[in-house]
This record gives structure tokens, C-alpha cells and sequence, in this order.
């Protein structure tokens, strides 16, 4: 079964003192486009973290974020007392008769007076985040999964259409060739002239064969097949899929340029109209 590309997963987790959160989004891509956002806590984790990504998804343009939202009354930053009170100090020699207070709300303004104690990897802890990035992961490939069962539907009705179309075409094939031939006729004859009715019939079938679409319609109905085949197969191909579109395209291309019937060309065109409304969609596949 085919995979979009698109999809979304997220999964949370409540720890003591903090919560984590990881979101994972992906959007079509022609290779693997990964961008990853986490604390510089467990920054050392990342290159690990992307193998982890890439071997799940394969491909698309995907965001990664980890996300802390600290819930402990405590934090790990805290004031710089010694250097507050070396900037009072200094402040108090420049202006003697300053607010205590006023002095301290300069003070705190100052560089270096907040501090942050850097945080080790819990252990622990990671080995929980991995359990939800596991869940988020999975969460991503279950909504891949279902935007690709309506990518299925779409394709089979569009495939279903275009091949209906092959058929009318061929139902108007022998009034088409009439039409060739009965114009052709009318052409000798508003001329005058004697014409060699053996030489006639074979400037005829040599120009008629020009026009026969026998051919592609064949390989055509062999594309659909082949398209629908690959639809159905173990591994999900978006990159092949789009290969078969183009090949379909060339034989409805030459099919139009052919026909030299303004029915004909109308089915044509339809033909076109649904194969493009493929070619939007395969850029989704996986």
C-alpha cells in the first residue's frame, strides 16, 4: 500500500519536573529533508536522533522538535549574588547618596547577573523521551498511512477514467476513418482530374496508417496496468509512479496529434485533464 508524504505525529510526557513534547511534521520532498529542534540538553542525542528519522520516514521535507515546559517550582537559573553586589558597590562609589533600592534594579540589569546551572542527561529520562518519540514517530507513519489509502482511491478512479476515454476513442475509430477517407474522395473529385484508383488506394492506406493510434492505445492500457500494478505492490514507489505518468503522457500526446477528429481530441483532452490531477498527487507518494 502507497504512503503520502504529508502527515503529522505528536506525543507528550509528564516528567517530575518538567514536560516534554515532540512533534514531528512532514510535507512532500524530492530526497529527505530533515530538520531537527531540540534543547541543548540533549543536543549531544542528535546525530543518533536523525538516523532514528530518516531510517522511519525515508523521505519528505520533515520538522522534528522536542519541546520542555518546566513544571517544578525550582529553576536552574539563578541570581549572581557576588556579581550584584560587586555592581552596587560600584555604583554606590559613582553615586553616594543613591536608593539602596534603585541601585539594585540597575544592578540586576547588568551583565553576568543571572546564572544558569547546566543540566546533565538524565539517563532515566531519555530513555522516556525515547518511548514518546518512538509513539510520535509511529503517529506520523499511522496518518501517512491513511492520507495514502484516499491517494489510492484517487488514483483509481482517475486511472478508471482515463481508460474509459481510451475506449470511447475507439469506439469513434471507424467513424473517424470514414470521415478521412470520404474527405479525401471528395477532394479528387471537386478536381477533375482521372486519378489511378490502384495508386489512390495505396496513397490512402499509406496515409491512413499515419494516422492509426493502434499502437498507443496498446502501450497506453499496458501504462494503466502497469500503474495500477505498482499501486498495488509491496513497496511504495512515488518516484516510479512518477515515471509511468510521463510515459502515459507521451502515448496521449501522440493519440491528440494523430486523431484529426474534433471528438477525438475532446476525449483527448480530458485524457490529459486526469492524468495531471495524477502527476499532482504522485508528488505525494513515498
Amino acid at each position: 500500500m502507497i504512503q503520502s508524504m504529508t502527515g503529522f505525529g505528536k506525543a507528550s510526557l509528564q516528567l517530575p519536573t518538567k514536560k516534554i513534547t515532540v512533534e514531528v511534521k512532514s510535507l512532500n520532498s524530492k530526497g529527505l529533508d530533515l530538520n531537527v529542534r531540540m534543547p541543548s540538553l540533549y543536543r549531544e542525542m542528535e546525530l543518533g536522533l536523525r538516523t532514528q528519522i530518516s531510517t522511519k520516514l525515508e523521505r519528505g521535507k520533515i520538522d522534528f522538535a522536542i519541546y520542555i515546559e518546566n513544571t517544578a517550582e525550582q529553576t536552574s537559573t539563578k541570581v549572581n549574588v557576588p556579581v550584584v553586589k560587586y555592581y552596587i558597590a560600584q555604583l554606590k562609589e559613582v553615586n553616594p547618596d543613591a536608593d539602596e533600592t534603585e541601585l539594585m534594579k540597575m544592578a540586576v540589569r547588568m551583565p553576568d547577573t543571572l546564572k544558569t546551572e547546566r543540566e546533565e542527561i538524565d539517563e532515566d529520562d531519555w530513555d522516556q523521551i525515547q518511548v514518546i518519540i518512538d509513539e510520535a514517530l509511529q503517529n506520523i507513519l499511522n496518518f501517512r498511512k491513511d492520507e495514502g489509502e484516499s491517494l489510492e482511491k484517487e488514483f483509481n478512479l482517475r486511472i478508471g477514467n482515463i481508460r474509459q476515454y481510451m475506449n470511447d476513442t475507439l469506439a469513434l475509430d471507424p467513424e473517424r476513418i470514414q470521415a478521412i477517407k470520404d474527405r479525401l474522395q471528395n477532394a479528387i473529385s471537386e478536381l477533375q482530374v482521372n486519378v489511378d484508383e490502384n495508386r489512390f488506394e495505396q496513397e490512402l492506406i499509406y496515409y491512413l496508417e499515419k494516422l492509426d493510434i493502434t499502437e498507443e492505445k496498446v502501450r497506453l492500457g499496458n501504462h494503466l496496468d502497469y500503474f495500477l500494478e505498482t499501486l498495488n505492490g509491496s513497496e511504495a514507489n512515488g518516484r516510479k509512479l512518477g515515471f509511468i505518468t510521463q510515459e502515459m503522457g507521451r502515448e496521449i500526446n501522440t493519440m491528440g496529434s494523430k486523431s484529426n477528429h474534433a471528438q477525438m481530441q475532446k476525449l483527448v483532452v480530458m485524457m490529459k485533464d486526469e492524468l495531471e490531477k495524477i502527476k499532482e498527487q504522485v508528488l505525494n507518494v513515498l
